[in-house]
């Protein structure tokens, strides 16, 4: 009971500097702000601009809400102890703890992913394939929801290319730190021989950002070429027979993207607007960063030459993080969307 006790006060201090962390005044300043915002009459006559005030809004009533239920049952727990209750605070605090670090002005929101196939051949598509299950599964246990927007079979099998968006709350800033070379050694099935094998897969993520987001990155219609090409997805009706897939090219940048999810052509143009967005910020924050690490000699873009992880299935088994040295031998969880671990250390770098 004194253990249970002692857990209890260890709880209410770790929520007391949480509040402080996350500055908890200046989030409730900021809630009357968006409030006295959202009442204004001509608000709407802008719909992007209110929805991202309204959605800010409600973003930090959850937040503030949750930590105000916290302290409310903590107070309860400290009269009336509960082991039950007290883990499920526990986990609660833990999640707030990790999302504290998530401070960056788009982590907030969803993400789209790309998946692509690097050297290995038949072996590297079929590790997209197994890349694309384990965040799928990472997804679910978080209940995020994930809608492919791109999809290039492999020749033989697996996936050569594939991009997807993750819908839910801080999504982007979880999954900012999976982008870079994920590197697979097994004894490949489509070797006859059974040999060992080393393949390759790059990962990009990006936040699904809106024009509003974006003040100055300015995406003019000249600087666009549009192809209008058939689908060729996973198959469905209306595969190959109409040209609803688009392809994106963004002259200034040479930025290319896909989108070939939807049955109509205006809703892939649209995707592809969101990914070339998302793609046009990424190029911008490295460049940031290249010019503000150039006299360091260390920065490297999230390319091919980036090995991030090792998943080691053959002859031992081993996922290792080259960043955090965070290792696990279990590879079927981690294959299975196991992550958390992988991207909670990442983000306390």
């Amino acid at each position: 009971m004194q253990d249970l006790k002692q857990k209890i006060e260890e709880l209410s201090s770790r929520l007391e500097k949480l509040k402080e962390a996350i500055n908890l005044p200046e989030k409730k300043k900021k809630i009357e702000e968006l409030e006295h915002e959202a009442g204004r009459p001509d608000l709407w006559n802008d719909p992007n601009e209110a929805r991202k005030v309204t959605q800010e809004l409600a973003d930090l009533k959850k937040e503030i809400g949750e930590i105000e239920e916290l302290t409310g049952t903590l107070e309860i727990l400290k009269e009336v102890q509960d082991e039950a209750e007290a883990d499920k605070v526990e986990k609660a605090i833990k999640r707030l703890e990790l999302a504290s670090f998530l401070s960056g002005e788009y982590d907030v929101k969803n993400a789209l992913v790309s998946i692509h196939a690097g050297q290995g051949g038949t072996e590297a598509m079929d590790w997209v394939s197994m890349l694309m299950r384990m965040y799928t599964r990472f997804c679910e246990r978080r209940n995020w929801q994930t809608e492919i927007l791109d999809y290039t079979a492999g020749e033989e099998a697996g996936i050569k290319s594939i991009t997807f968006s993750v819908s839910g709350r801080y999504a982007y800033g979880y999954l900012k730190g999976e982008a870079g070379t994920h590197r697979l050694v097994r004894q490949s099935p489509f070797n006859a021989d059974k040999l060992r094998q080393t393949s390759f897969a790059l990962v990009e993520v990006m936040p699904e950002l809106a024009d509003v987001d974006l003040p100055d990155i300015k995406i003019k219609d000249d600087d666009l070429d549009w192809q209008f090409i058939h689908s060729g997805g996973h198959g469905g009706q209306n595969v190959n027979k109409v040209a609803t897939a688009v392809r994106l090219t963004h002259i200034p940048s040479g930025i290319v993207v896909t989108a070939q999810s939807e049955r109509f052509q205006e809703q892939n143009r649209k995707i592809a607007l969101n990914l070339l967005r998302g793609k046009l910020w990424i190029l911008e924050q490295e460049i940031a960063k290249g010019l503000k690490k150039e006299l360091k000699g260390d920065y490297r873009p999230a390319s091919w030459g980036t090995q991030i992880r090792s998943y080691v299935l053959h002859p031992y088994k081993m996922v290792k993080d080259l960043r955090t040295e965070v290792e696990t031998g279990n590879t079927e969880a981690v294959l299975d969307g196991e992550i958390d671990e992988f991207i909670d250390a990442e983000l306390k770098l």
